[in-house]
């Protein structure tokens, strides 16, 4: 009996016709396997994930080894989004044993929770190394009826190891608070890791850096370092270029397959493009920039049109997959042309210069000679280039239209309500403030319980049953407070604090400082998950980081100043020895150094005036700048609104000038630093 048919997650209800019988991962499916006698199988992944798609088609709707499987395990599936900490468990598991993971995630556990045997994508038949399927299902059955002395030590083994590791990221915090040294120690490594001639880090495949370009411009801003401004519009130039970048809808897919951000891989995740849109969205702010404007605003435009979910939430991802013209579903079908495609749609004379302006060409950059849209050119799109992305944008929404995962998660929600109220406010889009307070609203009257508790996924305005994990509270913290910077509504600042309380309380390790992904009072797994190196959103620790530093300078709180250091410290070591992974660490760490810098406004947050000196503050580039309702202590000028500048524990003489108050928040202490 399948049970996957009442499932919230859209990923586990995509196997809910499946021939095997699946469990949801839980108390009764460990029992199951005890009663039995028999192992269980772990399948992880998410509803974007194109492999993810091609093993369940191949494999989980095969009857006849449906019946295998059922037969001598008990199945269980797991949404990793839903259950990030029941995936990263099990994912450091395989990796440690086979030197690499990914999704679907294939793991063979015990019991008891276990795990003995690993894998990731397992092919219908043998080829290119691996092992069927079939094969590897009848050899961990073999192994467990007749070699079930050697699977427990295995599984011990396993175990043991993965406990030890709990402890080095604990001894790691017990470094120093991270100073400019640890900063130049970062920028020169990224530097050593750029790719200088495609931009972004690393070779293929190739992701966006939204967390290192985020510290890169905080540095910038703090050094002057011209340098570190470099690696920023160089990467976010490539990006906005490549075929990663949507042409013709805004926003980015998940990675680029190569190295020169030309082929994508075409799901498309809010995370990354509520990261994103921050990045660009600071970019035009440091720089003026019109490609990075202009992305921002294609971003945004993304955001609100495709992912905004009927209850104001905004949904996970849209698919790879969808249909084509020969009625199967393709990778990248929804977004591909071909020249004669062009032509069809546009006309022989437009389709021919459409070609041109997007790199289209006979040969195609992808499969079966069709084309991803990439900008080749350095110019900015004209008048008639405008024309021609709404007709073609018109044209290919006619097309079948990928799936939609409707499941809003928490974190990533929180990570968009910050993009977008500060896109609100930046580029006087009053859709986007307006979409960021309902989705702030939503988060807090459906995702929190009566105990001030995170759940960590709805679906269609209800709650689903997993707990919410740090990220949850990092980021939902970070979006409320830079909710109530842009619209002075104390309700966010509150709110945030009750959160914050609970990582303090529920997540913080009371001797070392370190944050755990998990809260203390939660579900007990084989080891208790704590990692402070971003994936691809920020890592649970550094997002909370860097909440309590925001709100420890917005209420100047010592109880939340010192947590945020004491979790900072982390990024000490690993700022030298692998800066690309702690990016977001980074980024606090540069506003610790800074400050970070208070604005607190004395005015009635309506006024006009109070609005232009909220504008100017929101303007600054000054790294962690926080904008706070000031207190009675700090009152009008001459009777109108006005301005303090804080850092530290002083403050400034009132400003009531807005160009005098950006232009402090924009200027750099000392002579530049490369």
């Amino acid at each position: 009996m399948n049970r996957l048919a009442d499932a919230t997650s859209p990923y586990l209800q995509q196997h809910a016709d499946n021939p095997v019988d699946w469990w949801e991962w839980g108390d009764e499916a460990f029992a199951a396997a005890r009663e039995r006698d028999v192992p269980i199988l772990l399948s992880v992944g998410y509803a974007a994930c194109h492999w993810c798609h091609v093993m369940a088609h191949e494999s989980f709707e095969d009857a006849g080894l449906a019946e295998y499987l059922n037969e001598h395990f008990v199945a269980v599936k797991v949404d990793r989004e839903e259950r990030p900490d029941v995936d990263a468990v099990y994912m450091e598991a395989v990796q440690a044993a086979t030197g690499q993971g990914g999704w679907p995630m294939t793991v063979f556990l015990t019991p008891e929770g276990e795990p003995f045997y690993f894998g990731t994508y397992f092919p219908p038949q043998p080829r290119h190394g691996l092992p069927s399927f079939r094969q590897v299902l009848e050899g961990v059955a073999d192994a467990w009826r007749g070699r079930r002395e050697e699977v427990a030590e295995v599984a011990h083994r396993i175990v043991h190891e993965l406990s030890g590791r709990g402890g080095v990221y604990a001894g790691l915090a017990a470094a120093d608070v991270p100073g400019a040294e640890a900063m130049r120690q970062a920028l020169a490594g990224l530097g050593r890791e750029f790719d200088e001639r495609n931009g972004g880090f690393g070779g293929a495949p190739k992701f966006p850096p939204s967390m290192v370009l985020e510290f890169l411009l905080r540095h910038h801003a703090a050094t002057g370092s011209r340098a570190a401004l470099d690696l920023v519009e160089r990467t976010c130039a490539a990006m906005a270029r490549g075929g990663i970048h949507d042409q013709l809808g805004g926003g980015f897919a998940r990675y680029s397959v190569d190295a020169r951000w030309v082929v994508p891989h075409f799901e498309k995740m809010l995370y990354d493009n509520a990261l994103l849109l921050r990045v660009y969205l600071h970019l035009w702010r440091a720089t003026g920039s019109p490609l990075a404007r202009r992305v921002a605003e294609d971003t945004a435009d993304f955001l609100l049109r495709e992912l905004r979910t009927p209850e104001g939430g905004f949904a996970s991802a849209l698919d790879a997959d969808s249909a084509g013209p020969d009625g199967g579903h393709h990778e990248g079908a929804f977004y591909v042309w071909t020249p004669g495609q062009l032509v069809d749609a546009l006309g022989e004379e437009d389709g021919r210069r459409a070609a041109e302006r997007y790199g289209v060409t006979p040969q195609g950059t992808f499969e079966e000679g069709a084309s991803v849209l990439q900008w080749p050119g350095e110019d900015e799109p004209g008048d008639a280039d405008e024309q021609t992305r709404v007709r073609l944008l018109a044209t290919r929404d006619l097309r079948p239209r990928p799936a939609r995962d409707e499941k809003v998660v928490a974190a990533w929600n929180g990570l968009a309500i910050a993009a977008l109220a500060e896109a609100g406010a930046l580029l006087d889009r009053p859709d986007c403030l307006d979409a960021a307070v309902v989705a702030a609203a939503l988060l807090l009257d459906v995702h929190r319980d009566a105990a001030g508790r995170l759940c960590r996924t709805s679906r269609d305005g209800v709650a689903g049953k997993n707990a919410g994990v740090l990220e949850d509270y990092g980021d939902v913290a970070e979006g409320l407070l830079v909710l109530h910077g842009v619209t002075g509504d104390t309700r966010w600042l509150d709110a945030a604090g009750d959160l914050l309380d609970v990582v303090l309380t529920r997540f913080t390790d009371e001797t070392s400082g370190a944050l755990y992904d998990t809260p203390s009072d939660g579900e007990q797994l084989i080891r208790r998950p704590q990692d402070p190196t971003d994936n691809a959103a920020p890592s649970g620790w550094t997002a909370a980081a860097g909440a309590l530093l925001s709100y420890a300078a917005l209420t100047d709180s010592e109880r939340h100043r010192t947590a945020a250091e004491r979790a900072s410290t982390v990024v000490t070591p690993l700022a030298g020895q692998a800066p690309r992974f702690v990016g977001w660490g980074l980024a606090v760490a540069q506003a610790l150094l800074d400050g970070p810098r208070k604005v607190a406004l004395a005015g009635a947050p309506d006024d006009p005036a109070t609005a232009a000196l909220r504008l100017a503050a929101l303007s600054g580039t000054a790294p962690g700048l926080v904008v706070a309702v000031a207190g009675p202590e700090q009152p009008l000028v001459d009777g109108s609104p006005a301005a303090y500048l804080c850092r530290g524990f002083v403050c400034e003489a009132p400003v009531t000038d807005p160009k005098w108050l950006a232009e402090g928040l924009r200027s750099v202490p000392g002579p530049p630093q490369e």
